[in-house]
């Protein structure tokens, strides 16, 4: 089966995790060699986070590789073909915790190729840690990643400049590659993330977990003491209730359920709402979690709703809080990042999938391209292929219910799908 890229659920699901506020989800992004696999072993080891098996296990597969220590990018780099060529392809997931919080870390490849593994990793993300190594500073696909984390909405980076053994630790060359990476994103439209600077040596563990005794001209805190720190967004500003329908179901104990997640804000018994994109409001009659009621769910929260109304709503329609709704639209703007080496053909037909629908919809204009090296936008000159982002219009066969991707991060984004390879072509996010 081919491959597909969701951006509406690309985390795993772990309810205990979701339910938790304090849960930071973050991402390691970069160029690659940059050493994220090694950054993310070496947070799991310092941390004592590595179950004994696990570490004999990894021990055992740096001797295969003729290391005389252990490797410990081998922690996340799960797959045969990944530990073969030393690199990460797909997003390596890991859960994590300090007495302060828990974590769900995302370590996502470097290869320009895998670009879409980056997206779909930074998606659900609510910061990124994007290394540069401190050799080679402020590279193209780190660029690129600082840029797509910035459209995802990603507002909390911190920027680890790595492998600071390499320069003996120098402060000169730190402040050389923060000076690149705070000139680039300064350039960055719209609301600025906000980016954070710390040195490290993730082969050495310096400034990682513990501070190590190489980096006293830095007093600011560890990498991890910055990440027990981000607060995510979601804690701070709550968003309304957006509930796609997943499945409809009817028991002869509960009548006509309507079964899916969350995707925002939170939903109670007794609650006004309204079905989309009938437009027809309604009650909250019951809320069922697994084989019991409840009075209220959160986002993150896989449930069955039973309103009070008979009611006509099937998969792919959205209920939402009648006070606060979407807007309901057949043509919209948005940005793309193309995914595929298939270049892009404005007016050609495509699959859209936004949240739990999909429908036909085609890309009518395509407005201008962002050059990532110098974020200038211009009108393309030439095909539009893999890596490229754009702004465009697009035209759906039927109506959606949106919001902006800036204001809400499940219904204001989509993907595109080639209907003959069933390969996901891009990921799109609504303006």
């Amino acid at each position: 089966m081919a491959n597909r890229l969701s951006l509406e659920r690309t985390w795993p699901a772990r309810s205990d995790v979701q339910q938790d506020s304090a849960v930071l989800r973050f991402i390691t992004a970069g160029s690659v060699d940059d050493g994220k696999s090694t950054l993310i072993g070496r947070l799991l080891h310092d941390s004592r986070q590595i179950l004994e098996d696990q570490l004999s296990a990894v021990e055992q597969a740096s001797r295969k590789r003729g290391q005389t220590g252990i490797d410990l990018s081998l922690l996340t780099d799960g797959l045969e073909a990944e530990r073969e060529q030393g690199i990460t392809i797909d997003v390596a997931y890991r859960y994590f915790a300090t007495p302060r919080r828990k974590f769900i870390i995302a370590d996502t490849p470097g290869h320009a190729q895998y670009t879409r593994n980056m997206a779909t990793g930074a998606s659900s993300a609510h910061a990124a840690v994007i290394l540069a190594d401190a050799t080679k500073g402020l590279l193209e696909q780190s660029k690129r990643h600082l840029y797509i984390a910035h459209l995802l909405g990603i507002r909390d980076v911190v920027v680890a400049v790595n492998k600071m053994d390499l320069v003996h630790y120098d402060r000169g060359a730190f402040d050389r590659v923060r000076h690149e990476f705070a000139a680039f994103a300064d350039r960055l439209a719209g609301a600025k993330p906000r980016l954070q600077y710390i040195p490290i040596s993730a082969l050495e563990g310096a400034m990682v977990v513990e501070r190590g005794d190489r980096l006293g001209w830095y007093t600011g805190p560890t990498l991890l003491e910055l990440l027990e720190a981000i607060e995510p967004a979601a804690s701070v500003t709550p968003l309304p209730l957006r509930f796609p329908v997943q499945l409809v179901q009817r028991t002869a104990e509960r009548g006509r359920t309507y079964l899916g997640r969350v995707a925002s804000g939170c939903v109670r018994a007794g609650q006004r709402v309204v079905i989309l994109p009938a437009g027809v409001t309604t009650t909250v009659k019951a809320i069922y979690y697994s084989s019991s009621s409840r009075e209220s769910a959160d986002a993150g929260d896989s449930i069955g709703l039973a309103l009070t109304d008979e009611i006509d709503v099937a998969r792919g329609d959205l209920i939402a809080e009648a006070e606060h709704q979407p807007k309901l639209a057949r043509s919209f703007n948005a940005t793309l990042v193309w995914l595929t080496n298939e270049p892009l053909q404005a007016g050609r037909h495509y699959l859209l999938k936004h949240t739990t629908r999909t429908i036909k919809a085609k890309i009518a204009l395509v407005s201008h391209l962002v050059d990532v090296n110098t974020l200038e936008q211009r009108v393309p000159s030439q095909a539009i292929g893999v890596n490229s982002i754009v702004h465009a219009a697009l035209t759906a066969q039927q109506p959606l219910v949106i919001d902006s991707y800036a204001a809400n991060r499940t219904t204001g984004a989509f993907i595109l799908i080639d209907e003959g390879s069933n390969q996901t072509v891009a990921a799109g996010m609504i303006g």
